[in-house]
């Protein structure tokens, strides 16, 4: 399972979305080295019926917290250049992992952990894990294989990143990298073939690659966001998205790109979020039984419109927990979460996306946020070209 915490270490805070201070200096004998870590026992997951897998599945990409196992560390290899072993010396010294403030529940018995580290915001090598690790669901879910992901973004500074490949060192993990100034590329990779720290640069190849191929130095440093008219649009398409959460403003159906419309817990708000960031407005419309539709939902163009579905029983599942989170009793949730009423609601929607035929059914069931985009892009895109291929089935 893969999990996501927040670590201290001195002045250095390790956490999915902020930057870190500077570390402290602390120089150590020279002769100094790493004394292996004690090896907790890790939690063993078992097998479990489909359900139960799914829901691991859910959580894999949540970032459910688990535990974590330390990991033993390595020690400089006394044939590395002098000049950077000094530097890797300075910052070599004794660190003891505390919980940071205010995490006080994270539980560090099991699993390896992965430095994602980047000189700008982390967004490419945080999204380029992500897309490896679930080439591994099999293991994550079912196998026991726990995977903890840090990310250090805004790392600018060669002195923090020294710390945080020391700390990687320490405890037994990868570092994966994006950093756009050369030098600095080539500290970190210098760095952990000194510590023993398995790493992968995402950036340099590629760079290195298209340079080549274009005759043209790359310019290094960490990418800019300028204030572009694209970076106005998807702030304009992010904004209109939020204000059409939930079926609200529903006059405003037509200035929508995309209209998502399904029953309650299809993931319908996250979705829409996801795919406003990309630069497009969503609408999206709750299909709730007793509760009649907008009549701009049929009025505007149905090209827009797509319809979301979901499996009667991971239905229960997620609305039993979402009851629960709210503090619901169980007779105030039993209608909601009650299975024979999200059969009847699941059967209303499925007649009502029937009668409609070129809205197309996407099935949520088992996939990401990302995974359900792609489908409704491809879509978009398709039509918007007019290039769709004559389909046996409008269910995808």
């Amino acid at each position: 399972m893969i999990t996501f915490s927040s670590f201290s270490l001195p002045n250095l805070r390790l956490a999915p979305t902020t930057s870190y201070a500077n570390p402290q200096r602390i120089p150590k004998p020279p002769n100094a080295s790493y004394e292996p870590d004690s090896e907790p026992q890790a939690r063993k997951l078992k097998g479990s019926p489909q359900l139960a897998r799914w829901s691991r599945a859910r959580s894999l990409r949540s970032g459910r917290k688990l535990d974590r196992a330390g990991q033993r560390t390595q020690l400089l290899d006394p044939n590395h250049p002098p000049q950077l072993k000094e530097r890797a010396l300075l910052v070599t010294k004794d660190t003891t992992l505390a919980a940071s403030d205010g995490d006080d529940d994270v539980d560090m018995t099991a699993g390896k952990s992965i430095y994602m580290v980047s000189d700008g915001t982390g967004w490419t090598v945080e999204h380029a894990v992500g897309a490896a690790l679930g080439q591994f669901e099999h293991c994550l879910v079912d196998r026991g294989c726990a995977v903890n992901t840090h990310l250090f973004s805004g790392i600018d500074d060669l002195e923090r990143l020294m710390e945080i490949i020391k700390q990687a060192a320490k405890e037994g993990a990868m570092v994966v990298y994006t950093l756009a100034d050369p030098s600095m590329a080539e500290s970190a990779k210098q760095a952990c073939n000194i510590w023993g720290v398995p790493n992968i640069d995402m950036l340099g190849p590629i760079t290195q690659s298209i340079a080549s191929h274009l005759n043209v130095s790359p310019s290094g440093g960490p990418r800019k966001y300028p204030l572009t008219d694209e970076y106005f649009r998807r702030i304009e398409a992010i904004e209109f998205t939020i204000k059409q959460d939930d079926g609200a403003l529903p006059q405003n159906l037509h200035k929508a790109d995309i209209v998502l419309a399904g029953v309650s817990r299809t993931g319908k708000t996250p979705l829409s979020i996801y795919l406003s960031q990309k630069g497009y407005k969503v609408a999206n419309v709750p299909i709730v039984m007793g509760v009649p539709l907008p009549e701009t939902l049929f009025e505007i163009d149905p090209e827009k419109v797509f319809g979301l579905t979901i499996n009667p029983l991971v239905l229960q599942t997620i609305r039993r927990a979402r009851a629960k989170s709210l503090g619901f009793s169980e007779g105030m949730r039993s209608n909601y979460s009650e299975m024979d009423h999200v059969r009847e609601e699941l059967e209303y929607a499925r007649r009502i996306l029937a009668r409609n035929p070129v809205w197309p059914i996407i099935e949520v069931t088992g996939k990401a946020i990302e995974e359900t985009a792609a489908v409704v892009l491809r879509l978009y895109h398709d039509r918007k070209h007019k290039c769709s291929m004559p389909r046996i089935s409008k269910r995808y």
